[in-house]
């Protein structure tokens, strides 16, 4: 279901940055587990991070160091700061709200953004 809004995409050059969020009116994320995918052109939707109802993070190998998972309860608000992105990060990042075991399986995932393009080339 399309119940989440997203906001924060773009083009950035390779090394640039970008701040993706996430929130809802309808319901209180509090109470969710929420993750971040992207989905490359000709790829598969992968898991890139979670963060739990109770605030732990969980990251894909190829994002460690560089992405950070974060919510805010209090706002209803979720994001994901990437930095030194790569052209390899291209892709539409989704925001959603459910279940999240790693790696994350997007059909435990209740809600879902509309998806925001992020687009890394020089």
């Amino acid at each position: 279901q399309l119940e989440l809004v997203e906001s924060g995409g773009g083009l950035v050059q390779p090394g640039g940055s970008l701040r993706l969020s996430c929130t809802t009116s309808r319901f209180r994320l509090m109470n969710y587990d929420i993750g971040w995918f992207r989905q490359a052109p000709g790829k598969e939707r992968e898991g890139v991070s979670c963060v739990s109802s109770s605030g732990s993070t969980r990251y894909t190998d190829s994002v460690k160091g560089r992405f950070t998972i974060s919510r805010d309860n209090a706002k209803n608000t979720a994001a994901l700061q990437m930095n030194n992105l790569k052209p390899e990060d291209t892709g539409i990042y989704y925001c959603a709200a459910g279940v999240c075991r790693w790696p994350p399986v997007p059909g435990e995932f209740g809600a879902w953004g509309q998806g925001t393009q992020v687009t890394v080339s020089s």
